[in-house]
């Protein structure tokens, strides 16, 4: 992941910036970070892990999202692309282009992002 410089956005700003943007961004209070692309065996593993849950939960009013889908993190002003996650909350609703309350958050952990998953990311 490579990060942009400065000026910092607002998360408002993060929004629209990453509307219109042609590559996903995460955003870490106010610095946003260019993602990294995925290998073929990361996409086939999200991709049956995706399958196997959307199958589990159907007709139980939760709703599975794969890789495109931000979790927003409000206790650090954070936004992040996860692998997988899964919301029951009627209120994620309310957020097209993002879900605020998660049940369940699965990353795939690849060699160029795995420090990054397992510590900060996780500790968001």
């Amino acid at each position: 992941m490579l990060a942009h410089d400065p000026p910092d956005l607002t998360p408002d700003q993060y929004l629209a910036f990453e509307a219109e943007s042609p590559i996903k961004h995460e955003y870490l209070d106010g610095q946003v970070i260019a993602m990294a692309g995925a290998t073929d065996a990361h996409v086939t593993i999200a991709g049956n892990l995706f399958a196997e849950l959307r199958s589990h939960l159907r007709g139980s009013g939760c709703r599975v999202y794969i890789s495109d889908m931000k979790a927003r993190v409000d206790a650090c002003n954070r936004f992040f692309y996860p692998d997988l996650l899964v919301t029951c909350d009627p209120r994620d609703t309310e957020t097209p282009t993002y879900k605020r309350f998660a049940k369940l958050i699965v990353e795939v952990l690849s060699d160029s992002t795995e420090s990054f998953d397992r510590g900060q990311k996780f500790s968001d």
